[in-house]
């Protein structure tokens, strides 16, 4: 009988079972026991075969090495937050048997979190020199929340608003007013509602006043300095089918801001934003909340492909078959070759041990693998085309 639960949700036992498989895989492991077959095997979770020149960062390796986690296989993998344009991204070796279920669940633990990943590390590179936030967690099932939050932080976005994510992550997450708020007290009394804010709040909130609710958002804007003292900034969300020309909105705003002497007061955008209008609005605007753009981002297509079997080189049409080995280059390729042949002259080999014998031997420090993409975007380029 199906269990009762108040929310559509697999949860984390079901999933540690190997419950939160395809059923295939389990037709599989009935067939190899009744055969009584349990070949040793390389497993790769490969994307391209060859380069495409379109690199995606490395996320949510932590979930699947938890995973993993007790069953006797040996895992090698590229760190979190390593660019990557084809070839494997983990390698798993042991007796088939003992991760034949989790096949599904590896795939999804690293799938989804690649793409958010990879759309934050865009958003960041289309405004490096502002703030930007995750405001996207609300375009997803909540049980993904922390998953959004932590991925998006990975590809370098500067802040997260979902509370319990904050809480699973240890991060904090922020956030100032809704409309909601805003409307809460009414058409023309906007000033009533940003100071209830401004004296409900702690102080380490930053004060910032939603102006955009029922009136013109200079009108608003100006409203919203005079009423309350210290404002650290204003935010604009406005809805795209009345903004018109919303460079100019943001550009007539700071200038009736700077000539009434608010120079100091920052302007925030939020609302559908992407990295074509970060582009186009970061030199008149301080910073932006980014939300379905990132948290609704195509998950990567991983695959899991046997390529050697009791030490003999095999794959499906199509799949490259043999134990692979990755390497950045010192000229920022992307390079796969075959494990046991030598690499590329002063090329650094990616492939770092995850499990031994059913042990995570490795740490995930979420700020290690947000420098990682960081610093491993510069190298290859990546947004420098768009």
């Amino acid at each position: 009988m199906t269990e009762e639960t108040p929310f559509d949700i697999v949860g984390p036992d079901a999933i540690s079972a190997g419950r939160a498989t395809d059923a295939y895989f389990d037709r599989t492991m009935e067939a190899l026991e009744h055969a009584g077959k349990n070949p040793n095997v390389v497993a790769e979770v490969s994307a391209d075969q060859f380069p495409t020149g379109e690199f995606a960062v490395l996320a949510g390796l932590k979930d699947a090495a938890h995973l993993l986690e007790g069953h006797p296989v040996d895992v090698d993998a590229l760190p979190e937050g390593q660019l990557f344009d084809h070839g494997p991204v983990m390698r798993i070796e042991g007796r088939y048997r003992e991760f034949a279920r989790l096949e599904t669940a590896v795939l999804g633990f690293l799938s989804h979190p690649t793409g958010i990943a990879t759309n934050a590390l865009r958003a960041r590179r289309a405004a490096p020199d502002s703030t930007v936030l995750s405001f996207g967690s609300r375009h997803v099932h909540p049980s993904l929340g922390a998953v959004v939050e932590r991925s998006a932080l990975i590809g370098g976005l500067d802040g997260i608003s979902n509370v319990a994510a904050g809480e699973v992550i240890g991060r904090e997450a922020g956030g100032t007013m809704p409309h909601a708020l805003v409307i809460c007290f009414g058409r023309g009394n906007q000033e009533d509602a940003w100071q209830a804010f401004d004296e409900a709040v702690g102080p380490d909130v930053p004060r910032v006043a939603l102006c955009d609710t029922y009136s013109d958002e200079v009108e608003e804007a100006i409203r919203a300095v005079e009423a309350v003292p210290d404002l650290d900034s204003i935010r604009l969300d406005t809805t795209s089918s009345r903004r018109g020309d919303f460079r100019r909105i943001v550009q007539e705003v700071r200038w009736e801001l700077d000539a009434r002497g608010y120079d100091d007061v920052g302007i925030f955008l939020s609302g559908g934003l992407d990295p074509t209008t970060l582009r186009e609005l970061r030199d008149v605007a301080d910073g932006f909340g980014v939300g379905g753009y990132v948290s609704n981002a195509d998950p990567k297509d991983f695959a899991v492909d046997i390529v050697e079997i009791d030490g003999e080189p095999v794959a499906k049409r199509g799949k490259l078959s043999g134990k692979k080995a990755v390497y950045r280059t010192a000229a920022g390729g992307h390079e796969v070759g075959l494990a046991d042949r030598p690499g590329p002259t002063d090329a650094e080999s990616l492939f770092e041990p995850l499990l031994r014998d059913g042990e995570i031997v490795r740490e995930f420090d979420l700020d290690d693998a947000t420098r990682r993409a960081r610093e491993d975007a510069d190298a290859v380029g990546f947004g420098e085309d768009d």
